[in-house]
């Protein structure tokens, strides 16, 4: 059986919608999985997301094309769920859920707590905005 079946394979058992390399590493040599991925991008079966991290797809139903299964905020949080990093609601949005505000968060902010993150996850033209709670010094005159 081809890698690119093999790997095809176990991309379909696998609950979640996203697809770390590391995940499929071990199937192959590295330039065998770059190549297997690559053919399962051109196929429709995987998008690329990230730097070696990969999102299911599936159907539109308006359109008929390939998208991939999930939006931004779902697909950013399992992500960063599977690389083991705690994430939270940015701080726009923990105003707006706890009603201090009524303004919505235009863009989707990830708060990582006490780490600096800059991994760039995009999906569709949007990517995540990282905050942390870090406080940048007041200079001093």
């Amino acid at each position: 059986m081809r890698l690119q079946e093999r790997m095809l394979r176990s991309i379909k058992q696998r609950t979640g919608n996203i697809i770390l390399r590391a995940d499929v590493a071990k199937m192959g040599s590295p330039s065998q999985v770059s190549w297997a991925l690559k053919e399962l991008q051109s196929k429709g079966v995987l998008v690329r997301i990230g730097t070696g991290v990969y999102a299911k797809t599936r159907k539109s139903s308006v359109t008929g094309s390939t998208i991939p299964a999930g939006s931004l905020e779902t697909l950013a949080a399992e992500t960063l769920r599977k690389l083991g990093i705690s994430v939270s609601a940015g701080s726009a949005a923990a105003a707006y859920n706890s009603g201090q505000t009524t303004q919505l968060p235009g863009t989707f902010v990830a708060n990582t707590g006490q780490r600096r993150i800059s991994r760039k996850i995009a999906v569709g033209g949007r990517s995540v905005v990282y905050e942390n709670n870090y406080s940048r010094p007041e200079a001093s005159a």
